[in-house]
Order: C-alpha cells, then sequence, then structure tokens
C-alpha cells in the first residue's frame, strides 16, 4: 500500500495523485473511508487505529494528507496534528469531528489542521470534497479564522492564575499556547529536553490539567505578557 511520495510541485499536475493516510480506530470505518477514497482515485499511503502507532508511520510515509478522527483509546487527532508539525511539517492534516462545537474547531485550528469536516451519515461528496482540497494545499478555513481565534483566546482574559508559576514556567507556557511540541520550545528557550518536560508537567498540575491538549480552550495572555 505504501507508494512513493509525489513531488510537492506535482500538485500543479493532472496527473498527481494524491496519498493519504487515515487515522480511525474503528477497522470498518478505515476500510470503508479507503475503498471510498480509492474509487475516487485517492492512493491510500498508510493507516492506523492509534494515535502512538500513527505518529510512528506519517513521518515515515509521508503521505499528502493526514486524516484524523478526533477521538481515539490512546489520544486525539488533535494532538497527532499538533505532533506532526514537529516530525512531519509537510504533511497536512484534516480533522474528522463529531463536535460542531467551538472549542472542538479552535482545537483543531491551533493544532494546525488545515480544517475540520464533521462526520456525517449519507452522502460522501463533501468528506471526499474536502480531501482532495486539503491535500491540495488548499485551507477549509474561512479567511481570517485563525487570527480570529487566536484573539478571542486572549480577549478578556486574567492572568491571576499566572501567579503560582515560575519565570521559566511562564516562559514555557507562552510557547506551549502556540502549539510547539517540548522539543521546539526547548530549541526557542535553550533547555534541555528533560527540563522542558518538567516544567511543561509542573505548569498542567498548576492549572489543573492532565493533558498539555487540554490547554487549547483555555484564555492565555499573549506571549509577550507571559514573557516579561
Amino acid at each position: 500500500m505504501d507508494t512513493p511520495a509525489a513531488p510537492r510541485d506535482s500538485l500543479r499536475s493532472p496527473a498527481w495523485t494524491p496519498r493519504i493516510f487515515i487515522l480511525n480506530d474503528h477497522e470498518p470505518v478505515r476500510r470503508g473511508l479507503s475503498d471510498l477514497l480509492e474509487n475516487d482515485g485517492f492512493a491510500i499511503a498508510g493507516e492506523s487505529g492509534s494515535a502512538a502507532e500513527a505518529r510512528h508511520l506519517i513521518p515515515l510515509l509521508e503521505p499528502d494528507l493526514a486524516v484524523l478522527d478526533d477521538r481515539l483509546p490512546d489520544g486525539t487527532g488533535i494532538e497527532v496534528c499538533r505532533d506532526l508539525r514537529a516530525t512531519a511539517p509537510g504533511v497536512r492534516c484534516l480533522i474528522l469531528t463529531s463536535w460542531d462545537e467551538p472549542h472542538a474547531v479552535r482545537a483543531a485550528v491551533l493544532a494546525g489542521a488545515s480544517g475540520y469536516v464533521l462526520k456525517q451519515v449519507g452522502d460522501n461528496t463533501q468528506l471526499v470534497n474536502a480531501i482532495r482540497s486539503a491535500a491540495a494545499g488548499s485551507s477549509l478555513l474561512r479567511p481570517g479564522v485563525r487570527e480570529r481565534i487566536a484573539e478571542s483566546l486572549y480577549a478578556a482574559s486574567s492572568a491571576s492564575w499566572l501567579d503560582s508559576l515560575t519565570e521559566k514556567e511562564r516562559n514555557v507556557l507562552a510557547f506551549m499556547a502556540r502549539g510547539l511540541t517540548n522539543r521546539q520550545i526547548g530549541q526557542e528557550l535553550m533547555l534541555p529536553d528533560e527540563q522542558v518536560s518538567a516544567c511543561v508537567s509542573s505548569v498542567l498540575q498548576k492549572l489543573g490539567f492532565r493533558r498539555r491538549s487540554q490547554l487549547i480552550p483555555v484564555p492565555i495572555p499573549p506571549a509577550w505578557e507571559l514573557l516579561h
């Protein structure tokens, strides 16, 4: 099923075949989507039912687009999308979600997804068109959506809870809020991985969270307020 990655400039060629990776923990759903896409001229680069396996496979297979389910037994498609920004920045991501709610949309956008599509029973035309557009490099978001979502996170926010964070933790949080991975944060702040991991864990504990993905719906002041 694995085929060589198409050159990026081949996106302009009529003969280009989009290569898709499917992440969904339900095998019948994966099989159905795979058949649907292959019948419509796509190539399936790979598939998985686990977030951990997808994180390993996608950078190796280098598909044009990863279609990621929003909820998985060992994580979320949004978390996988965020990690791929560091490990496979050339791979675009499309989130399949059951939740048409502001926080779900916001999380997908801030994770760097090209778009999000609601799971619907029935006509698959919208899904296929969305996958084709995202694979070709088009954003499925209306102009200005990313900017408005980022601004909404900061508007009318109270920074009183920042008092519990050390200066180093505030620095780390500023980059967490931008969606950077631990490794990227370490590079920005010139900190070893173990210090970054310890700071991330401490920040989450102080804010009452178990996973960093839970930070997304929380209003966080702009980075300059955290860094100064």
